[in-house]
């Protein structure tokens, strides 16, 4: 049996989904199309913005921008640039997106377990019924130089409850935000599925600031499981799969 579930790969169609409804706006952090425009109004209210693919994925061409004293420093895997202007920094994201679509988003400082950044993959998948389940919530730990946490960027996979305790949330925290990703894993499938038919699987990935507040900072539509086989324990690799048997997902 082949792989069936549905795979939109705009970025931006899926921000816009989400956004439509009040709910999950608290939880998408700020993002426009890049332009020149968006581009100044986007550094004019943070300090942190990512410029991303529209259509990437596994973390690469992602560039971090961070206002300094003197401009701006752009961040590519770990190559640094400065700017003294936002014109000349335009300039140069401009040549590097080519005819590619990208966006700005609005960035938000990852909390740190044991000094590394870190975001959470939240799983959810349909059952044979067509009830969306949330079966899986695992860590992504970057490296501390680099821009994404991503598996294939050098990151590690770690289990939420250790990850979550060696950023030093407590364990009543964790277990309410475990929670709330839960319900709001099955609440973002039931969203794309009104917009979209066919999708049997979804992986949220959700950043946590220092302060404990979860940001979606995208949803894949075609997310990986494989690196879950580098947890000591695989229980969650083989939970994933068995939901996943019904619509084709062999690894």
């Amino acid at each position: 049996m082949s792989y069936k579930s549905s795979t939109i790969k705009s970025k931006w169609k899926k921000t816009k989904w989400l956004n439509e409804d009040a709910y999950f706006r608290q939880y998408v952090p700020h993002t426009l199309p890049f332009s020149k425009k968006n581009l100044n109004s986007m550094l004019a209210s943070y300090s942190t913005v990512f410029f991303k693919p529209t259509d990437g994925s596994g973390g690469s061409n992602i560039i971090r921008i961070r206002k300094t004293d003197g401009g701006y420093t752009s961040q590519l895997n770990t190559t640094k640039t400065s700017y003294s202007s936002s014109s000349q920094l335009y300039r140069d994201l401009n040549r590097f997106a080519g005819s590619r679509p990208y966006l700005l988003q609005k960035g938000i400082r990852l909390a740190k377990s044991n000094g590394k950044p870190f975001d959470i993959r939240v799983m959810v998948q349909k059952t044979r019924q067509g009830t969306w389940v949330s079966t899986a919530l695992f860590t992504k730990v970057g490296k501390p130089n680099k821009v994404a946490t991503n598996y294939n960027q050098g990151g590690s996979i770690g289990t939420f409850k250790k990850t979550m305790s060696g950023a030093n949330f407590g364990q009543a925290f964790t277990q309410q935000l475990e929670s709330e990703l839960k319900g709001l894993g099955v609440a973002v499938g039931k969203n794309f599925d009104r917009h979209y038919r066919g999708f049997k699987e979804l992986g949220l990935d959700v950043a946590v600031d220092a302060s404990g507040r979860p940001w979606i900072l995208e949803v894949n539509t075609r997310p990986q499981i494989y690196p879950l086989k580098t947890l000591k324990d695989h229980s969650l690799y083989y939970k994933v799969l068995s939901y996943g048997k019904h619509y084709g997902r062999t690894k």
